[in-house]
């Protein structure tokens, strides 16, 4: 399937094929199958972001050293949960259903994951998982008073240096998202609302 760019779906112009060098826009093609395999559709975001097509690839490579496996800390898991109390915390809804929908297929738990973007303080958790929430909802609420305490609060339910700066950037990371998702309000893909709701 080719990557296309003919709907209009967020605030800015539809990105141009004519722009992007071959190169680039096989990056952005390359993943349009592994997001028909996992979801049945393409995330809307993919389709809007070409607009600067090297930006867009350096964002992709951020992501990427967050999320590799091989080389990160946390799970892919405790990430997305982090991602979901930013996201919830900015209210931006674009995240919430992408990034919900992501949790819910590792978890098999859709319930779950509707608390934890509601309100994550209602679901049951681990310490530790209630210790990275608790640091993702304060640095995103109250960035002016970051302390040792957060740092501290992580130590103390079992987190080693290398999970804590992990995810200090991932919290960071969906706050810089979150922010420029919302100004240009891309349109959210109806598929990630239905996508994982069994549970598992």
């Amino acid at each position: 399937m080719s990557l296309q760019f003919d709907e209009q779906l967020s605030r800015l112009q539809k990105p141009n094929r004519s722009e992007m060098t071959d190169e680039e826009y096989k990056v952005f093609d390359d993943n349009v199958t592994m997001m028909m395999d996992n979801w049945g559709f393409i995330n809307n975001l993919f389709k809007v972001l070409p607009l600067n097509a090297s930006e867009y690839i350096g964002f992709l490579n951020f992501k990427d050293s967050l999320y590799n496996p091989e080389k990160t800390f946390l799970s892919a898991a405790d990430k997305e949960m982090i991602g979901l109390v930013v996201s919830s915390t900015n209210g931006c809804t674009y995240c919430l259903t992408t990034h919900g929908d992501n949790l819910r297929g590792f978890t098999g738990d859709p319930a779950w994951v509707d608390k934890i973007t509601y309100n994550y303080r209602a679901a049951e958790m681990t310490e530790k998982q209630r210790a990275l929430c608790d640091y993702a909802y304060f640095v995103t609420a109250y960035p002016r008073e970051i302390g040792p305490e957060q740092i501290e609060g992580l130590r103390k339910a079992g987190f080693n240096d290398h999970e804590i700066l992990e995810a200090a950037f991932v919290a960071g990371f969906f706050n810089y998202t979150n922010r420029w998702v919302s100004a240009i309000s891309p349109e959210p893909n109806e598929g990630h609302y239905f996508h994982n709701r069994e549970k598992k």
